[in-house]
């Protein structure tokens, strides 16, 4: 009985690493757009792919995120400057996506722009601090894939979107957990809606890496200054403690980051390349061992091991 049972477990791991092992052909005439490619995860995709041979339309916010992606890579890959949360901005970027991929249209996009501060308790916060995080991880998020379905469905492509372990559970107050909440359910509604035209949602669930989100004095400096501006009601109902912890938790965020990005920008590649892409991808093993087992457990338990955390 045993031995049945472990022989189809082997079978099955086997079919499974066989399928996942299956890349598709003429990756080189495959245009792939991607978003936030100053640094992190999107610089460090897109020099991936273009070495791959893909054709990279790479989109930075900035002159000079682009300047130096375009030393560090191939003639191939082309930069273009975007604000995802300025709707002109993606209005125009569409329009230079459609001329530069023609009738072939948009075989991927890659929604990975998004920062994470400010952080903070929610009653700390105003409705401003939430939009700026909003605006980025979501709105944008919805903006850019709306405007280029059209090119998507054409190539019967991939929309690649990088939610978080924070869309299953909520670690701390602010915009960023709500938002990767909503781009998990804005994906799941994608997808479900894009099958019939043979497009393919997938969704990366990194955990805690080392980014430009992860910009431990960047979000110290935050706190700061959110906990400065706080009424006097609000600093004395939750006390100078308060405020030393959540400091201690941004120095813990910093302590257990992952410096490896390409446990993250190999599962984009494969969501990319692959002839059968995983629906969720978990990046990390924190995600794997930690926050996707917790996001199953019942809520006190979970809520009582994050507060260890």
């Amino acid at each position: 009985m045993w031995l049945w049972l472990l022989t189809l477990l082997g079978l099955y791991f086997l079919y499974r690493w066989y399928r996942d092992r299956q890349i598709l052909l003429n990756l080189p005439d495959k245009y792939v757009l991607i978003t936030g490619c100053d640094s992190g995860f999107g610089n460090l995709l897109a020099k991936q792919l273009d070495r791959k041979g893909m054709r990279v339309l790479a989109a930075c916010l900035t002159q000079r995120g682009a300047e130096q992606l375009k030393e560090a890579t191939s003639q191939r890959l082309q930069t273009l400057i975007l604000d995802v949360t300025d709707s002109q901005s993606v209005a125009a970027a569409a329009d230079w996506v459609k001329e530069q991929v023609g009738d072939r249209g948009l075989w991927g996009l890659v929604n990975n722009a998004g920062i994470a501060v400010p952080l903070a308790p929610n009653e700390w916060l105003t409705k401003d601090d939430f939009l700026k995080i909003l605006n980025v991880n979501l709105v944008g998020v919805i903006d850019v894939t709306l405007s280029l379905l059209p090119l998507i469905r054409k190539a019967k492509g991939r929309v690649v979107n990088v939610a978080s372990f924070a869309g299953r559970i909520s670690f701390v107050g602010g915009g960023y957990c709500i938002s990767k909440y909503g781009v998990e359910a804005f994906s799941d509604s994608l997808r479900q809606e894009l099958c019939s035209f043979g497009v393919k949602v997938c969704i990366i669930e990194p955990g805690i890496f080392k980014t430009f989100a992860t910009d431990t004095q960047g979000t110290k400096k935050s706190l700061q200054q959110i906990w400065n501006r706080l009424p006097v009601e609000i600093k004395e109902s939750y006390g100078q403690d308060s405020y030393n912890k959540i400091s201690k938790k941004v120095h813990y965020l910093d302590l257990v980051c992952n410096s490896k990005l390409t446990l993250v920008t190999d599962c984009m590649e494969h969501a990319l390349t692959a002839v059968h892409p995983h629906t969720r991808y978990s990046a990390g093993r924190d995600t794997k061992l930690i926050y996707l087992p917790f996001s199953y457990l019942p809520t006190s338990l979970a809520d009582f091991l994050i507060s260890l955390m």
